[in-house]
Formats: C-alpha cells, structure tokens, sequence
C-alpha cells in the first residue's frame, strides 16, 4: 500500500522524509481561499477551518489513488481572528509586528484518507509567545529570511531563523512544522507501512 502526502509544503515533506516514511507527493488542487470564505461565512472557526481543509485535501486525491492519502493544514489565530499567509514582505513585517510581545496559536489538522473516505484524524493546537523584539531584529529578520518567510501562516519558520523569534513555545514541535506526526506514525504502522 502506498503513502501520498496531499501537499506541496517543502516542511511537511521533510518532517515525513526525516521520520523515514516512504511516500509520494500530489497536490490536491483544492480551492483553500473559497473554501475559508464559505466556512467563515457559516461562523466557524481557526481549528474546524483546518481540519476542513487536511479533509478536503485528502479525500480529493484519494479518490483517484490508491493507498493512504495524508491531508494538512493548519491555521494561525490571534486575538480570535483567523490569519493566512502573507502575500509580501511588507504583510510580513505587519504581521510580526502585530504578534510581536503576544502570543498566538497555530491548529494543525491531520486527515488520512482511503478510496476517498477519511479513516484517522488529529487535531493539534499550540501556544506560541512571541519575545519584544526590536525593530532592528526584524528588519535583520526579514532581509534574512527574504520569500522564505511568506511559506508560512506566522511568517516564520521554526526550524530555522525563526526560532529566534520566540520566548516561550508551548506545544508538538512537528504540529508546529505543519504536521502532527506521532499518531500518524502509530497509524502507518498499524497499516504495516512502518516497521513496528
């Protein structure tokens, strides 16, 4: 049975390559912008959004492929507002500036699906404190981290440069990179496709 991770995210493939997970990659094709506008037109939240979006993912290209299709997303709120990524350098700078001495949550979802019905899903949240850092810092931060830093909903990567942002982390380091990965592990090898 094949593994395929519905995501073109570069951090979702490393965290599934470094836990030795043999898998493919397809993108979805999912329409994530119209389907954020529908579901926060019916009210609903950061974490139901994301589990959404990994479902939706997941079921759309495991209706054509065989095996366990992983979809996932994850959603930053702040002060009970749901944010996207930044589209530009100057969103990015607003954007730490606005979580700057705050803290934050990142909702990632996790949904695996077979002949294109969900089977498993998981659902992490996470409590992310920014420090006070300078103007300085920023700027240095962004000439630094140039288009790497609009990859992500907070405009950071953890992994990397980013960590220098924070001063308190409080939750799953991989949820955090953008997959929840402990039970998914647990589920591939109750399928056999990790070694027990």
């Amino acid at each position: 049975m094949s593994v395929i991770l519905a995501s073109k995210s570069a951090a979702r493939t490393a965290v599934l390559k470094g836990a030795g997970v043999a898998f493919e990659t397809a993108v979805s094709g999912v329409d994530e912008d119209a389907v954020k506008t529908a579901l926060l037109a019916e009210g609903q939240g950061a974490k139901a959004i994301a589990e959404a979006l990994a479902e939706l993912k997941a079921q759309k290209i495991s209706q054509s492929r065989p095996g366990l299709v992983i979809g996932a997303d994850q959603t930053l709120e702040f002060d009970g507002r749901l944010y996207d990524k930044a589209e530009t350098v100057e969103e990015a700078r607003a954007r730490l500036k606005l979580l700057r001495g705050q803290p934050h949550q990142l909702h990632s979802a996790v949904v695996v699906a077979k002949d294109g019905a969900p089977i498993w899903r998981d659902m992490v949240s996470c409590t992310l404190t920014m420090r006070d850092f300078s103007d300085d810092f920023l700027e240095d931060y962004l000439v630094r981290e140039g288009e790497a830093a609009l990859g992500s909903v907070g405009c950071y990567r953890l992994e990397s440069l980013g960590a220098q942002l924070f001063s308190k982390i409080e939750g799953d380091y991989f949820a955090i990179l953008g997959l929840p990965l402990l039970g998914l592990l647990d589920l591939l090898r109750n399928h056999g496709l990790v070694i027990r």
